[in-house]
């Protein structure tokens, strides 16, 4: 235990030094910070597509994103032609927000990603649950605290699937549903630090390999919004790549 605060303040001093929240009030919403780069431009899905998956090379019983499927470039064109078809039209943009009506899947960036600063700015209705794939990995946990799906009454921001390391959240930090939350990660490596509504609620932790349990993550990926079922909201998402 006694190595576990050295670190976190360090880090938390380091987040406190970085630039101002997504949706800071007074700053334009999906305008993005000096030194970020919009990945929504508040209009259309721009840098979006749907989540295609494919059959597993490594078994065939299960599917997995298609990207790690080891597809050639037009069998991998084809898969996500179909996947856009079947899911964007499920993901609109209404007044500068991502809105999703719940009937589809995941949405994801075009372009893969690897060690970033990002922000995220995401609402939620009651009994809400969504997340945030880092590396077209699960997750970035984003439900209601006192939701049907969250018996413990957990907060978000924890990293939901891991079994060896760390996975829930040092502090509840949520607004409640209806109200916008802001996400502040950083990863680097296979580490994840996360503020959310500026408190440190994952502290320098290791984000597992979901997918492939035991290896190491893929040096990149895409950034997933996650689908469950449920109407979410998204605005003001930025980031920095720290390669």
């Amino acid at each position: 235990m006694r190595q576990w605060f050295a670190p976190t303040l360090v880090l938390a001093g380091a987040l406190a030094a970085m630039p101002m929240a997504a949706g800071e009030k007074g700053k334009s919403d999906n305008t993005p910070p000096a030194g970020f780069t919009a990945l929504f431009n508040g209009k259309d899905l721009t840098n979006w597509q749907g989540l295609a998956m494919s059959a597993d090379p490594k078994n065939a019983k299960r599917k997995v994103p298609s990207w790690l499927a080891e597809l050639s470039k037009d069998e991998l064109a084809k898969v996500q032609k179909s996947a856009d078809d079947r899911i964007l039209s499920h993901w609109s943009v209404k007044d500068g927000v991502i809105e999703y009506d719940g009937k589809a899947d995941s949405l994801q960036t075009v372009k893969h990603y690897g060690n970033v600063e990002l922000y995220v700015d995401w609402k939620i209705e009651p009994s809400g649950d969504s997340g945030i794939y880092l590396r077209g990995n699960p997750q970035v946990q984003i439900w209601d605290v006192k939701g049907k799906n969250n018996k413990a009454g957990i907060g978000s921001g924890g990293l939901y699937n891991n079994q060896k390391n760390a996975k829930d959240p040092l502090v509840v930090a949520d607004n409640p549903p209806g109200q916008w939350n802001t996400f502040h990660i950083k990863m680097v490596g296979d580490k994840v630090t996360i503020k959310l509504n500026d408190k440190l609620v994952v502290d320098n932790t290791v984000l597992e390999n979901y997918w492939y349990r035991g290896q190491p993550l893929p040096a990149r990926g895409p950034i997933e919004l996650q689908h469950h079922g449920d109407k979410l909201w998204f605005k003001n998402i930025y980031v920095k790549e720290l390669d």
